[in-house]
């Protein structure tokens, strides 16, 4: 089979990258929601609104994988592009060893700080033990998620997509059946369902690392997994950290507007907390499914830049975005139309369901917005414009949305807090058209 780099069919190339992708991003959010729908038994809004809370701590923690993954897969995409396959492995290497690092260190501050993070995530006296008991496990397994995270970008990075996704698949799976037995059968709780979601990211880990091993033992020169090939410089680590810190904010910052607004809606109770969260983790579908679209491409794109083919690149957006748009509009009409039955699914009291369909409409209202702002935000990374991406960042979580939550709040209570995202998707959206048609 023609290798996905040198694929001349666009559509298809896309697909082949895109596809494994968003089938991943669409597993992640399936255990997500599994995570929910367990915790949701125990029919305590107060769980559901810990496990909501919990997501942008998690979040954070994915992004320090990004610096290093996101970071070292841009890199990497480009010099494969300039035929340098030796210099692509040796910072395979470093990304691999770095996250390893960053997990461990994460792992004993983030212990050490447990109820000061609970607190600053919008914990109150209704749900900080549960919090508590889900960030424990969340932070034991923290070496495990970054490294499961990381290898995901690197290995699309060097061709290998198909396992990429496998090990995506196999650890999203592994957690939803312990979802079951920790929660179901034995009754844990939010401890169970992060301590189900640690295990599962260490199953990735494990089928990630036998596949390096595998490929090293081939002769493969991209996916070195061995300590001697641990050999960073300074040029190396600027040149992946410079990349990956701008990827890493964007997480980091969404994590921190998601924070602002889950204490902005704490306001109005656990219940409107937990409506939120079950609107949210539909309104995940979407935005996934753009975010692995996007990802999946990048490495396209960067291998195409570094190979100076300029007019495939630009074709390969065009027609990447537009899929994004359609598929945004897809799940905007699904949710318009069955926001409140798919709410019921999660929820028994009939007022959360009407709340939580509510939320479902408007949340939705982005969704084909995602498909632009996702596309051009991993179209800078992948030509390492740092800059350019970074400031999308910016502009998303910190400049718009953060005002607009309190603004919205002010004049519109609940109501316009729930509004903030599509109203700054919008605004956002008309800015990346025109960053992007100013880069070319």
């Amino acid at each position: 089979m023609t290798s996905v780099f040198e694929e001349k069919n666009i559509s298809k190339a896309i697909m082949r990258v895109g596809l494994p992708a968003m089938l991943g991003q669409l597993t992640t959010l399936i255990y997500n929601i599994a995570d929910t729908f367990f915790v949701s038994l125990t029919k305590e809004p107060a769980t559901i609104a810990a496990v909501t809370l919990c997501a942008p701590i998690l979040l954070i923690m994915m992004s320090v994988a990004c610096i290093f993954g996101m970071g070292g897969s841009s890199v990497i995409a480009r010099l494969l592009g300039e035929e340098k396959k030796e210099e692509s492995g040796t910072i395979l290497n470093f990304c691999v060893y770095a996250m390893a690092i960053a997990g461990i260190i994460t792992l004993v501050l983030g212990l050490v700080f447990l109820q000061p993070l609970a607190k600053i995530a919008g914990a109150d006296a209704d749900n900080i033990i549960y919090t508590c008991d889900y960030l424990k496990w969340i932070f034991i397994g923290a070496p495990f998620i970054m490294l499961a995270n990381g290898f995901v970008h690197l290995f699309r990075s060097v061709g290998l997509i198909k396992e990429g996704t496998i090990g995506l698949i196999l650890g999203n799976a592994i957690n939803i059946v312990l979802d079951y037995v920790f929660i179901a059968i034995l009754g844990w709780g939010t401890a169970g369902a992060a301590l189900a979601t640690s295990l599962g990211f260490v199953c990735a880990t494990i089928y990630y690392i036998v596949c390096m091993i595998c490929e090293e033992r081939k002769g493969n020169q991209l996916v070195p997994l061995a300590p001697k090939r641990f050999s960073p410089d300074a040029t190396m680590i600027r040149n992946v950290v410079s990349i990956g810190v701008p990827g890493a904010l964007i997480t980091v910052l969404m994590s921190v507007s998601n924070i602002v607004l889950n204490n902005y809606i704490g306001i109005y109770g656990s219940d409107a907390v937990a409506s939120y969260g079950i609107a949210y983790k539909l309104d995940m579908v979407p935005i996934l499914l753009s975010v692995g679209l996007s990802q999946g491409v990048a490495p396209l794109v960067g291998y195409c830049y570094g190979g100076n083919e300029k007019k495939k690149m630009s074709d390969i957006m065009n027609r990447s975005i537009l899929f994004g748009v359609f598929i945004g509009t897809v799940f905007t009409t699904v949710f318009v139309l069955f926001g409140k039955f798919l709410a019921a699914i999660f929820l028994q009291d009939d007022a959360l369901i009407e709340q939580a369909g509510y939320f479902i409409k408007v949340l939705c209202l982005s969704a084909p917005m995602l498909g632009v702002i996702n596309m051009i935000t991993s179209y800078f990374q992948a030509l390492g414009k740092a800059i350019k991406s970074l400031t999308i960042t910016v502009l998303r979580n910190a400049v718009l949305f953060i005002p607009g939550v309190i603004i919205l709040n002010h004049f519109w209570k609940l109501n316009g807090v729930i509004a903030a995202q599509p109203v700054v998707e919008m605004v956002l959206t008309i800015i990346c058209i025109g960053m992007y048609i100013g880069d070319k």
